[in-house]
């Protein structure tokens, strides 16, 4: 019961708008605020806005509270927000995951390891980026994907962290070298059980203003000779599209894109902080990019 004597929501459509109707009376509210304002289970409350927010109805904040998503944003009337990359990410592993019944991940480069947004085919919402949860850069196709494009210095780091985690894994730096090549010619990474046994994935870059790599998107095959048909058509267009949305938005709004911060080993610095990214040296840039080119990104701090 309420404070006024009135019963909680009952029906989903009444229990979602409960929950909408909360930023009436503040722009951010924690799990436990709606709870109170709605009166409804913290149970129902969290597995309901973690909905919305794969909706982009509403947005999760770094501090694991929720604010008014792009989406509902646009339905009000503001269109003057362009969406970033996280708020794009759960729509894209979203897409690519309902079209081709595989897991879609979206991943950016966090030092020598990647974090991610993945989406597995069902009805559970997306795995957001978590500060806890990334991969190998050099032993998954998202990681290869991401190496590729990436500065020589963040390759020379992922190199010598090679770690072994299956008997496909790729331990020398010379193999990795040579997969790095051939992805910047195809455009299309490949991992082979690397990470895990039998898990297989092909990922592609995905380009922001001035070409420079930003994310890459992953998608799980089943069988690279049989499977790959059906899913690699899907992955580059959708790498293709992401990237021409995100340099329109740039080009239009300025940098916009929010990146992960850099890892606490690279020493204490500013939260928010402009990086010079130098295309060029020993690892050779995408047609996109001219050599020598200097790219800037905004990077803001993403995780809670």
């Amino acid at each position: 019961m309420h404070d006024d004597g009135t019963s909680p929501p009952r029906t989903v459509v009444s229990r979602l708008t409960a929950i909408l109707l909360t930023f009436r009376y503040g722009s951010v509210h924690s799990l436990t605020e709606i709870a109170a304002l709605t009166g409804l289970p913290m149970s129902t409350v969290h597995r309901m806005a973690a909905e919305l927010a794969s909706r982009q109805l509403l947005r999760r904040t770094p501090d694991g509270r929720y604010e008014i998503g792009s989406n509902l944003q646009q339905l009000a009337g503001d269109v003057h927000h362009p969406p970033d990359l996280d708020e794009r990410a759960t729509l894209v592993v979203c897409d690519l995951s309902e079209v081709t019944r595989r897991r879609a991940r979206l991943g950016v480069l966090c030092s020598t390891r990647v974090a991610y947004v993945e989406k597995r085919w069902g009805a559970e919402p997306p795995v957001p980026f978590c500060a806890g949860a990334t991969l190998p850069a050099h032993a998954t196709a998202l990681g290869k994907a991401l190496l590729a494009f990436a500065p020589r210095p963040s390759v020379a780091a992922v190199e010598r962290q090679m770690s072994a985690y299956t008997a496909a894994t790729l331990t020398d730096p010379v193999q990795l070298q040579r997969q790095l090549q051939l992805i910047r010619v195809t455009r299309i990474a490949e991992s082979r059980g690397e990470l895990v046994r039998g898990d297989w994935a092909i990922a592609a870059p995905v380009f922001g203003s001035g070409g420079a790599v930003i994310a890459a998107l992953e998608l799980q095959v089943h069988d690279l000779r049989e499977d790959i048909g059906m899913c690699r058509p899907a992955l580059a267009v959708a790498a293709r599209s992401l990237s021409r949305d995100l340099a329109l938005d740039a080009l239009h709004e300025g940098p916009q894109l929010r990146l992960l911060p850099r890892a606490a080993e690279d020493g204490p610095g500013p939260r928010h902080r402009r990086r010079h990214v130098h295309r060029g040296g020993e690892s050779a840039p995408g047609p996109e990019v001219r050599r020598g080119e200097t790219v800037r990104v905004q990077r803001e701090k993403l995780l809670p």
